[in-house]
């Protein structure tokens, strides 16, 4: 049974409770409002989930408005339209802006029209709320906050935040990932994977020279070198006296186990996302290059071929498959997805453990003589297993059909 989606917004709500505790009374008020703003939209997303229908296309034409500081959507004022020109606002441009280079990665990286694939219109409304620390994605538009100034600068300022919050609505049109558990850290990963390549792609950074770091621009504006999270290296995001230290877990012997509910932050949604995070990362490196072209093209294909309930075994074998039906059985990028997963520790169906780490060694010419045949002999025997995975996954549907 699909589960109802809670609002998504960038700021982990355990950020959120350590704000309480501070001994800012302002920092701690902004934290206040921050979650009770959330909890009202999360209950005005479930009420428009009771109803057919969706947004109107527009061809992904963007729309930016100003709350001037309310919470209310209707009063906003128009900023600045698809054709208007820059405003003397800049939280206005940037979000215009950031809204752009999301839609255009979409279609001129995976050619898709817009989050929902179908032209979707790009609204967003800037300063809303009073020191409102967060930004959503509420399935239908975008709100920013302006921060509180001390522990966040204004939402608009990360493009990565921005193009994470609109993934959730092109997850929401593909996988439907439930928000809660594994596939709820799924979510949460698709996310800052596309975030981290919609920046990647707009600075044409490889793999090698990105950050791989989410929010580092708008969180905690007083101290440098930290972001939310780190992709290249989950738990080590953070360190410092007022949020502690970073708890995300970068491999399955780690995972953390919380309630499924919004207070365990819906088991972990936003800690266990490290995961599948660092097996992203680990892809990239090892295949290199721009991280969008190969690493994200099988990402995003899996996304697509992906179930609501899926779990991280799930998606890793969607991976391994799409890598294989892209770039070849036993090609190098098949090979560093195989590996990515196992050095985070979670199996592919149906593959050794030992088969990623012989053909890494085969493909980075350690090999003396007979190295050809190795790798002949690899490619068939990963091949094969491929050939298994896909009727694991063919009997897999069939039970869930069944049931």
């Amino acid at each position: 049974m699909s589960r109802a989606r809670p609002i998504n917004c960038i700021i982990p709500p355990y950020i959120l409770d350590k704000l309480l505790d501070s001994e800012d009374s302002e920092v701690r008020r902004a934290a206040l409002d921050t979650l009770l703003v959330t909890a009202r939209l999360r209950g005005e997303r479930a009420v428009r989930a009771s109803f057919a229908g969706a947004a109107a296309p527009g061809d992904g034409r963007r729309t930016v408005f100003d709350c001037e500081q309310a919470e209310t959507l209707s009063s906003a004022v128009l900023a600045r339209p698809e054709d208007g020109p820059e405003v003397a606002d800049p939280s206005v441009n940037r979000a215009f802006d950031a809204l752009g280079l999301t839609r255009d990665f979409y279609k001129e990286v995976f050619q898709r029209n817009s989050v929902d694939d179908r032209g979707m219109r790009l609204d967003g409304y800037v300063h809303f709320g009073f020191q409102v620390n967060n930004a959503f994605w509420d399935g239908r538009q975008m709100l920013f906050g302006d921060g509180d100034g001390k522990e966040f600068s204004n939402l608009t300022g990360s493009l990565e935040v921005i193009a994470h919050e609109l993934t959730h609505g092109v997850t929401d049109n593909t996988s439907e990932f439930e928000y809660h558990n594994q596939s709820g850290a799924l979510n949460e990963s698709m996310s800052d994977v596309f975030g981290s390549l919609v920046k990647q792609w707009s600075l044409k950074q490889t793999a090698e020279e990105a950050d791989w770091l989410i929010g580092a621009d708008v969180w905690t504006p007083g101290i440098g070198g930290d972001a939310l999270r780190s992709m290249k290296d989950p738990g080590h995001a953070f360190d410092n006296p007022q949020f502690g230290k970073d708890h995300q877990p970068d491999r399955m012997s780690k995972f953390i186990h919380l309630p499924d509910a919004k207070r365990g932050d819906f088991g972990g949604v936003h800690y266990n996302s490290g995961i599948p995070n660092k097996a992203f990362f680990l892809t990239a490196q090892h295949i290199g290059g721009f991280a969008w072209e190969a690493a994200g093209t099988i990402w995003y294909e899996s996304l697509k071929a992906s179930s609501a309930q899926d779990q991280f075994q799930d998606f890793a074998g969607t991976t391994f498959q799409k890598a294989g039906e892209l770039f070849g059985a036993g090609s190098a990028e098949q090979s560093a997805v195989l590996s990515a997963w196992q050095e985070v520790e979670v199996p592919v169906k149906g593959v050794p453990t030992g088969v990623a780490r012989v053909r890494r060694f085969a493909a980075n010419g350690n090999g003396a003589t007979g190295r050809g045949d190795g790798q002949a002999a690899l490619a068939r025997q990963i091949g094969a297993l491929n050939d298994k995975i896909s009727e694991l996954a063919k009997d897999l549907a069939a039970l869930k059909g069944a049931k």
